[in-house]
């Protein structure tokens, strides 16, 4: 029964869906907060190649490596988004020409693969990589083992930012003045809320979790480094974040739909069934597309929940 295609699908869909939970997670604490960031793709990205040098030349244990590659992944997708940060919110540079060209900056043509060239990372097997694991020995338990209890360290620890972001979001003072700063930051200025503080502090965390995303690839997926090895994650991430109307939860269920469309072709090659390969990868992105435009109008975004100050600049009024 574990072995039914379902249920390797949905098992793969948890595996290829962390990172994008990842990145989903980054994206929607920088929208809550009012800022579009579209540097998601380039952030991952550098995250996965700085992950990745870190597991080959950090050493130690196999465990205290992966781990500090992941902090390596993280800082790295700091940076880059703190960079971001200072051209929107210091500099209100416009969001997406500057998420654009951060992109390109750091992208599969450009910083990423600088670094990966650089440090002779290309056609290097990993060091150390995350392997599943069974904390709980249930793994063979019937159809839920692989799924829940079959999967790594990486996938656990998305759920546990998912539940901690949840209620950091719904439950807590700070969660509710970063969501009054997307919202109407005028207003949340007038209540003594830095909203350049807030602003900082969540597009910095969110490019630390793409950073994240980034490293579940070459640490785990295809624990190996390959420019542009993200394939787009980053984009399918931003709309996942719309797709989940702004909500940490609905990030984990659109994730692993997205990821089981990626997983679904090398689960199908793997039981001889010859499928075009390019149409089942080229579903995401064709979810992706139908997802913006279903989101392109103001009602619909209104309906929908996005912030209300999302990718407005924010200039202070004198007093």
């Amino acid at each position: 029964m574990n072995s039914s295609i379902l249920v390797v699908v949905i098992a793969s869909g948890v595996a290829y869906g962390t990172p994008l939970l990842y990145a989903a997670l980054g994206e929607l604490l920088a929208e809550r907060a009012g800022v579009l960031n579209l540097g998601v793709e380039g952030m991952m990205l550098v995250g996965a190649v700085m992950g990745f040098w870190a597991v080959q030349n950090v050493g130690g244990p196999g465990r205290t490596t992966l781990f500090l590659a992941v902090v390596v992944a993280a800082l790295a997708g700091a940076m880059i988004a703190l960079l971001f940060a200072f051209l929107v919110i210091t500099l209100r540079a416009n969001q997406i020409v500057s998420g654009l060209a951060l992109t390109i900056f750091a992208g599969a043509a450009g910083l990423s693969s600088y670094l990966g060239n650089d440090f002779g990372l290309a056609d290097s097997p990993a060091e150390h990589q995350f392997e599943p694991v069974d904390p709980f020995g249930l793994a063979d338990m019937p159809i839920l083992g692989p799924i829940l209890f079959g999967q790594t360290w990486l996938v656990y620890a998305s759920w546990v930012f998912v539940i901690v972001i949840a209620l950091y979001l719904a439950r807590t003072r700070p969660g509710l003045n970063v969501r009054a700063v997307g919202e109407s930051p005028q207003t949340a200025d007038a209540m003594g809320i830095s909203v350049a503080a807030y602003r900082y502090a969540h597009v910095i965390a969110g490019g630390a979790l793409a950073g994240i995303g980034g490293a579940c690839f070459t640490l785990a997926l295809t624990p190996q480094w390959v420019d542009g090895i993200t394939g787009g994650a980053g984009w399918i991430a931003i709309a996942l974040v719309i797709f989940a109307f702004w909500r940490p939860e609905l990030c984990l269920v659109g994730a692993y739909f997205f990821g089981a469309f990626q997983a679904l072709p090398f689960t199908l090659q793997a039981r001889g069934v010859t499928v075009a390969p390019e149409l089942f990868q080229a579903l995401p992105y064709v979810m992706t597309i139908v997802v913006l435009v279903i989101v392109s109008s103001g009602i619909a975004k209104r309906r929908l929940g996005a912030p209300g100050a999302l990718g407005v600049p924010f200039v202070r009024e004198e007093r």
